[in-house]
């Protein structure tokens, strides 16, 4: 799984790199499709429930599961990468989110945009937080209090309805992990478990609707989103970032 987190997090950072005003998300899609045959991996989300493209490209209020289209990426937006793959018949899963870019710098960009900019920090922020308690002996209640409690400091909403998850032989495995709670419940986390903690913030209301396609999930008010996500694996010293 360590070598399976090299290669998507390889993948996303070249699908990354490929966001800019003028171009569908469709497009980014092919790019997905096209570094999956170039690493020999398998696309861990196409075909999964019923799910027809190898990445999730979530714009602006869609927080995730968005089906890659003809939609025209503008500067200024932001947009959510989110993709699984198998290697070796083993699950791996990241996600992350940034702004689209062309004749603005990212720091140009924030300037403008400061509340969207400190979403996607705020959102990164307690991703990392909650890996810090991903430890054996620990509780799953103990990184879903770590993410909201850092989330709601900043006046964001952890959305509620969607949680992370066991990862290894299957996509979606126990334990759930949900992005709120308090320390000292759920599963107990022991030493060798891996799991996908993915902390989808938005800057209003965390209310979900599903779009006419069944998976794209938005906020109901219309408010951004951001999503951000690794594998991690629970280990004695410290936890270990398989997507990092």
């Amino acid at each position: 799984m360590r070598e399976g987190g090299e290669i998507l997090a390889n993948i996303l950072k070249k699908i990354a790199e490929a966001v800019r005003p003028g171009i569908t998300t469709q497009s980014l899609e092919k790019l997905a499709r096209e570094l999956v045959l170039f690493y020999k991996v398998k696309a861990g989300f196409l075909g999964y429930g019923g799910y027809p493209a190898a990445l999730c490209t979530s714009v602006n209020d869609e927080v995730v599961h968005c089906v890659p289209s003809g939609r025209v990426l503008k500067e200024g937006e932001i947009i959510s990468l989110d993709m699984g793959i198998v290697f070796n018949e083993l699950n791996l899963d990241s996600a992350l989110t940034l702004p689209v870019l062309g004749k603005l710098t990212y720091k140009e960009w924030a300037k403008s945009n400061p509340r969207l900019h400190r979403l996607i920090e705020v959102t990164k922020e307690s991703l990392g937080a909650g890996i810090k308690e991903a430890r054996p002996g620990n509780h799953v209640g103990n990184i879903s209090y770590a993410i909201q409690k850092i989330v709601e400091s900043h006046g964001f909403n952890v959305i509620r309805d969607l949680v992370g998850h066991g990862i290894g032989k299957s996509l979606h495995e126990d334990p759930q992990v949900p992005n709120f709670g308090s320390t000292g419940e759920g599963e107990l986390l022991k030493e060798g478990m891996t799991i996908a903690i993915e902390p989808m913030v938005s800057v209003g209301d965390w209310r979900l609707v599903t779009g006419d396609d069944k998976f794209t999930y938005r906020t109901k008010d219309g408010s951004f989103a951001a999503h951000f996500e690794h594998t991690v694996a629970i280990m004695k010293e410290e936890p270990l970032i398989l997507t990092r």
